[in-house]
Formats: C-alpha cells, structure tokens, sequence
C-alpha cells in the first residue's frame, strides 16, 4: 500500500495503480492514471459522512483550478478566511463544505452551468462589458474587456 498524500491528504492509500521507480534523485512513484486518481478521490471526498478537513477542502478547490480569492469571493469571504479553513487554523462551516462538495459533484458530471461558473471564476481579469444581440432564438450575450463603440441613435 502507498499512502497518497498528494495535495496535503493524509488519509489516502493506493491499493494499486502505481509503480515505485528508481531515479538519479532516489525512490519515486509513478502513477497509471493521475488524472483519474485525482477525480477518484474527489468524488471520494464529496461522499464521506464525516465533514470536510481543511486538506480536503483545498484538495477539492484546487482540483478545480480555483484560487482562494474566487472561492472567498463564492462565499462572500476573504482568501485569508478560506486559506484558515485550509490549514485547519479554524473548522470548514458547513454551508462552505456542502457547497464546496456540490460544486465538484455538478463540475464532474459535466454541468455546463457549473463548468461555466468556475471558469469565470478563474478568469483574473474581469470581463466589464457585455454586448447583447437579438438573434432568432431571442437575446444573446458576449463579453469583452474594452469598451465597445458607440453609435448615436
């Protein structure tokens, strides 16, 4: 068995899919399908009864590519009150752990609505201008950072 301790986890152990390999550093591990690992223990952390640890909270969080800043700005927290919850410095609150599971449950399934809601999370500079068009299907949006032309009526 190897313990698992990617990302801060401690209560992770592989009965298989890796190989122990000899490199000029010393004794490594490779991994048969890391993305699939990583998924795996995701949807393992979203189900235990016990709640969210602070590493599993990060782990979920950093699974999805997103910040401490997007995730306080989520929850309407600071990246400091989230990066606490992450050390373990104070407990997840619930509301936090179930949205966190949540988020990661619908982003793994392929919600688009959720996928959409974390990329825009991730994006760093904010879109300020939306451009909508009437289109046959009705009214349509797309973003862009400068300000689009204006035309008098």
């Amino acid at each position: 068995m190897f313990q698992f301790t990617d990302g801060g986890l401690s209560n992770v152990w592989l009965a298989n899919g890796y190989e122990e390999i000899d490199t000029p550093y010393g004794k490594g591990v490779s991994f048969h399908d890391l993305d699939g690992l990583v998924k795996a223990v995701c949807i393992a952390l979203t189900r235990k009864i016990t709640p969210l640890a602070g590493a599993e909270f990060r782990y979920l969080r950093q699974a999805l590519c997103l910040s401490q800043g997007a995730v306080g700005q989520l929850m309407d927290k600071t990246d400091q009150a989230i990066a606490k919850w992450e050390k373990s410095v104070e407990p997840v609150p619930r509301l936090a752990d179930f949205a966190m599971r949540a988020i990661y449950l619908q982003h793994a399934d392929g919600d688009e609505a959720i996928k959409n809601l974390v990329t825009a999370l991730n994006v760093t500079e904010r879109t300020l201008h939306f451009v909508m068009r009437e289109t046959p299907r009705g009214w349509r949006h797309t973003e862009q950072a400068e300000q689009p032309a204006s035309t008098d009526v």
